[in-house]
């Protein structure tokens, strides 16, 4: 799953990453963004398409439809197994299309003999280079968040190495994929075919242990994602 990320550089190096040649209609500078312990419920950076070119909003991080509101947490999630043909998001797929910018994420590993203890892990790409996640959104038009509007990150199945750490990750797009994900014309089968089979493969990315006090949304700072020895 994805329960807390960092997005900390700049929104321009995002951009020069993933399309410096696409109109970015909102606008946008390269004030480093900072977050290093982004939760769910907060507002977030998201990228996403319209009909003039690309836009960034702040969006709230969880998303339910009216039918289901109150009954439980907005999902913060949505699995890609069932994301393109399931009734919860279908006002959502497939013209919710979306990116999460990102810089890694963090998983909590249970400890064998006691699972009331978990560490959390930093996982990144070996490059280091930015990260898109897919992610579905509902973002109504206008200057000023609405109370209506949110997203979810689109998650697949852990492969390989990365199923010690947790049996889901979040759907981390190429830049060439993420570029084809937001164009508005994509034809839904190509869309859904992204989705199902275009995710990054574990042999790209890297984990490591950090200390516990990312486990505190109020924590923030590079240190979070320092590495420690176990």
């Amino acid at each position: 799953m994805c329960g807390r990320f960092a997005q900390y550089q700049g929104m321009s190096d995002y951009i020069e990453v993933l399309a410096p040649d696409r109109v970015v209609v909102s606008g946008y500078d390269n004030q480093p963004i900072a977050r290093y312990n982004v939760a769910p419920g907060t507002r977030v950076s998201i990228l996403h398409g319209v009909d003039e070119g690309l836009q960034i909003d702040s969006v709230h991080w969880g998303w339910a439809p009216f039918w289901a509101k109150g009954k439980r947490p907005d999902p913060i999630n949505a699995r890609v197994e069932t994301v393109t043909t399931g009734k919860f998001f279908k006002q959502l797929w497939p013209k919710g299309r979306s990116l999460v910018m990102a810089d890694g994420w963090y998983e909590w590993v249970k400890d064998p003999d006691d699972p009331k203890k978990r560490q959390p892990y930093f996982i990144r790409l070996k490059s280091q280079a930015p990260m898109f996640f897919a992610a579905l959104a509902e973002v109504h038009p206008g200057l000023e968040p609405h109370e209506g509007d949110g997203f979810v990150i689109i998650t697949a199945a852990s492969d390989k190495g990365m199923v010690d750490i947790h049996d889901r990750r979040p759907l981390v797009f190429s830049p060439e994929h993420a570029r084809e994900w937001l164009e508005n014309e994509l034809d839904q089968k190509i869309a859904a075919e992204l989705a199902l089979s275009c995710s990054e493969i574990a042999e790209n990315f890297e984990w490591y242990p950090v200390g516990k006090a990312v486990g505190n949304v109020k924590n923030q700072g590079v240190n979070l994602m320092n590495p420690i020895l176990l």
